[in-house]
């Protein structure tokens, strides 16, 4: 029988359901992710931190462009209409570079999985999430993605629809919409991530040790102010 979910963070703030999925029906059987660790291109890196970034997804342009197949027919073809997803919770370091694969990690439990793919609708990366970032954190994969969640959840977003409508949007104009929805984050605070065509992918939010927004270091990156944006809508 399959599991329906309707996030209590629609209930409770519909004015930005639009903007994440309105329901959330979880498949069937939760496959069992693949062991993941560090290579000769993604070493381990056992760094201070500095501070955090917290990323979210656009899925509908993800979805656009996906070659995925069944990997990612959650996401893209299962009826539940994703809006902003959460990539992840990154821990970063204080020059350019971050901590990375602090620790082997095993193969997460379902239970862990199951509680957090409404919000990252990727088995594999919820996985990659915690090997990746989550080992390198004083923390449980319980606990790291209850934050994770956590601070997703609390994000407001701006009229997904209307910015997609305007015919000239730069990062710069998108930033300050999405700062304006959330208290105490400024557009210095955002960085976004496009394609080769200048569609939102992903938008990257600074945060300082104690998860309070602040200005993005210089090395965070990101596509520069007056660069012109796309949207992919929604639906």
């Amino acid at each position: 029988m399959r599991k329906y979910l309707l996030p209590l963070i629609a209930l409770l703030l519909p004015g930005i359901a639009h903007a994440q999925a309105n329901q959330c029906r979880l498949p069937e059987i939760i496959a069992r992710p693949q062991v993941e660790g560090p290579s000769a291109d993604e070493p381990k890196r056992v760094l201070p931190i500095g501070y955090y970034t917290l990323a979210v997804s656009w899925s509908p342009q993800y979805c656009k462009t996906s070659r995925g197949g069944a990997r990612d027919a959650f996401q893209c073809g299962s009826g539940n209409d994703f809006g902003f997803t959460l990539h992840g919770l990154w821990p970063d370091g204080y020059g350019k570079e971050w901590p990375q694969y602090c620790k082997p990690a095993a193969p997460l439990p379902r239970k862990v999985i199951r509680e957090h793919l409404c919000s990252t609708p990727s088995v594999q990366l919820i996985q990659h999430e915690w090997v990746k970032h989550g080992t390198c954190m004083p923390t449980t994969p319980t606990k790291f993605f209850a934050l994770s969640r956590k601070l997703y959840q609390a994000l407001r977003y701006p009229d997904m629809a209307a910015l997609a409508a305007r015919p000239t949007l730069s990062a710069q104009d998108f930033a300050k919409a999405f700062a304006a929805e959330n208290k105490g984050m400024v557009a210095d605070g955002i960085r976004l991530n496009v394609n080769r065509d200048g569609a939102l992918s992903e938008v990257w939010i600074c945060m300082d040790r104690k998860f309070r927004y602040m200005a993005c270091p210089p090395q965070q990156g990101g596509v520069r102010d007056r660069a012109q944006l796309r949207i992919e809508p929604k639906g």
